[in-house]
């Protein structure tokens, strides 16, 4: 089943808006009717009011068809009327622009509210589970679903020659890493990608593990998952055709279940690029995805494996969509190589745990780097957004950062990256003392350029600065003597210590 918060957010795209009662976003939908002549008895949870003629008869409808959300065909200017209507009838009220097609939106509509599941990612056919129990009853073993990454989708209940491993796998939701290492060296993924036949994997007592029959659930050429049984011995006769029939039935599961996802996903996904592109409406924006009216913040995430680097990106743009809307934090969108999320500010801390979240969902063998913006408010997350940029880039720069740097904390960090930037560009002055300095060190092997940092970092200081340097103070003050024979420092002008430093800080990688 699916939730209003849900259906508000997919339909937003088709200009349809959601009159009044947001507390009713997270209201569970089954069902869906439609007004027919020939019978009275019309009954659902989303009733599309087709052919009413007000937005006052549409409401009279849903409350005839015990209808928890009416969608009616009118215009902006019936909203407060529709507000008011829904609140007195406790109805949820959708307008539909007059300019969207009922025979568009009803496809749109059923897919949504009758291809929902109850899994772990929120979305697909209800029954993924009641089939895994079927194949089990046929097969006479313990059935697994899983996906290209081993992960589960759906378990039996039976436990007909279940085994720890298998029990294992449903605890963590997925194959332990150390079997999936096994199941590749035996070559096992490697036959389930070459043939759509049923395969036997030998037992192997070290893993707790009894013999399996395991066949690809495949769509074309093109592999969504694998299905596994529990058994001793190869399955033979009615047992083997009934496992290979069902991979064909799980296949056409999840090609539903990934049509409604990608459905959600892409609306989710315009909705956010727009925020951080910058929109005159954003607050409407953020409304649309079910975010509260306060600061959030922009997280940019990439992926960095030596094996399939795209498809573990891909992988966390779905980690980071799994669940119903009103279930998760953020909102996200994949841009280039980039994953991009706004989430709820609730401090730098808490952005971070997001993002151990996700990393935990992918292969031990990625490396996540992120990078946080500051709080912003919606019309300033294109802002927030360049400076998770700038974050993400600290991150993959220095492999020595074991969490996502912040702006908040990092923003210093993040200014010197800006001005190495610009010297590396040539949009600093090209000489100076510092460039006249570092020239006199390359041509007589001196230490002028390290003294005057020195100098500089401890204000002045000759016993602090000597400290840095490990010489004696005498040696500072010789130097600094001999450094402004070779050119003006003025090291008694503020305006010019602070240029100084800027340029050291400029040159310094």
């Amino acid at each position: 089943m699916i939730t209003l918060d849900r259906l508000v957010n997919v339909l937003g795209a088709y200009g349809v808006r959601l009159c009044g009662r947001p507390e009713r976003r997270s209201t569970r939908l089954r069902s869906v009717a439609m007004p027919d002549a020939t019978d009275g008895r019309v009954a659902g949870d989303v009733l599309l009011a087709v052919g009413a003629g007000s937005v006052t008869e549409a409401v009279r409808w849903a409350v005839a068809a015990q209808a928890a959300v009416v969608l009616v065909r009118a215009g902006a200017e019936t909203a407060r009327e529709a507000a008011v209507a829904g609140e007195s009838n406790d109805v949820a009220v959708m307008l539909v622009d007059p300019a969207v097609s009922w025979s568009h939106l009803v496809g749109v509509v059923y897919g949504l509210v009758l291809e929902g599941r109850e899994t772990e990612s929120g979305r697909g056919p209800t029954d993924l589970f009641a089939l895994a129990d079927s194949l089990a009853d046929a097969v006479g073993g313990a059935v697994t679903i899983e996906d290209p990454l081993s992960r589960v989708l759906a378990y039996s209940r039976s436990q007909q020659a279940g085994d720890p491993a298998r029990l294992e796998t449903i605890l963590v939701r997925q194959v332990p890493e150390r079997l999936r290492e096994t199941f590749r060296a035996r070559g096992v993924f490697a036959r389930l990608a070459a043939t759509d036949e049923p395969i036997f994997v030998e037992p192997d007592p070290s893993h707790g593990m009894t013999g399996r029959m395991a066949v690809a659930v495949r769509a074309g050429r093109e592999l969504l998952g694998s299905l596994w049984v529990t058994c001793g011995s190869p399955l033979t006769g009615t047992r083997h055709t009934a496992l290979a029939n069902g991979a064909r039935t799980v296949a056409l599961h999840l090609l539903r279940s990934r049509a409604s996802a990608d459905l959600e996903r892409q609306v989710e996904s315009d909705l956010v690029v727009r925020l951080l592109e910058g929109t005159a409406d954003a607050a409407t924006v953020v409304s649309r995805l079910g975010l509260a009216a306060r600061e959030t913040r922009v997280v940019a995430v990439r992926t960095h494996t030596s094996e399939e680097p795209h498809a573990m990106l891909l992988l966390a743009f779905e980690r980071a969509t799994t669940g119903f809307g009103w279930s998760r934090p953020g909102r996200s969108a994949l841009l280039g190589d980039t994953l991009y999320t706004v989430l709820p500010d609730a401090g730098a801390a808490a952005a971070r745990q997001w993002v151990a979240a996700l990393a935990a969902g992918l292969p031990p063998r990625v490396r996540v780097v992120a990078g946080i913006g500051a709080a912003a408010q919606a019309a300033e997350l294109p802002a927030s957004r360049r400076e998770a940029e700038e974050c993400l880039a600290l991150h993959e720069r220095d492999a020595s950062r074991t969490e996502p740097p912040a702006y908040d904390e990092s923003w210093d960090d993040i200014l010197l990256q800006r001005l190495r930037a610009a010297a590396r560009a040539g949009r600093v002055p090209a000489r100076g003392p510092v460039s006249a300095l570092r020239r006199h060190d390359a041509v007589h092997d001196t230490h002028f350029v390290a003294t005057l940092r020195a100098w500089l970092e401890a204000q002045g200081d000759l016993v602090a600065a000597a400290e840095r340097l490990g010489v004696h103070a005498n040696t500072v003050r010789n130097r600094l003597r001999r450094m402004s024979e070779v050119t003006p420092l003025n090291l008694d002008d503020p305006r010019k210590r602070l240029a100084m430093v800027i340029t050291l800080a400029a040159e310094d990688e």
